[in-house]
């Protein structure tokens, strides 16, 4: 019997699966994605209110079909057959508070 410091682990560690679909061979993942929108009204507002005025906190949820330094492009329809596209938002980056990749 090996002590227990020359056993090997048996465990191995779980891969995470993340939810994606497959279009002309390429892999689009699934994101959630927070980030900060304009807040605009047309109102009339003394300087109490518009001090407490914030951006609107946004939420989109869609797969990620680009992201770089500028912008993050998503759609949440696609045409499996065409590979074609609907649904989209282009953001730009540095409204981006979060993305986080879904877990199947």
């Amino acid at each position: 019997s090996l002590s227990p410091i020359m056993k090997k682990s048996t465990k191995r560690k779980k891969k995470h699966k993340y939810k994606h679909i497959v279009l002309g061979k390429k892999k689009f993942y699934f994101y959630t994605i927070r980030w900060l929108d304009i807040l605009g009204d047309s109102g009339h507002h003394d300087q109490e209110s518009l001090k407490k005025m914030q951006p609107a906190k946004m939420v989109t949820q869609g797969y990620l079909f680009s992201k770089d330094k500028k912008l993050v492009k998503t759609f949440a329809s696609y045409d499996e057959s065409e590979t074609t596209f609907s649904d989209i938002n282009v953001i730009p980056r540095g409204v981006v508070k979060k993305m986080t990749k879904i877990e199947l």
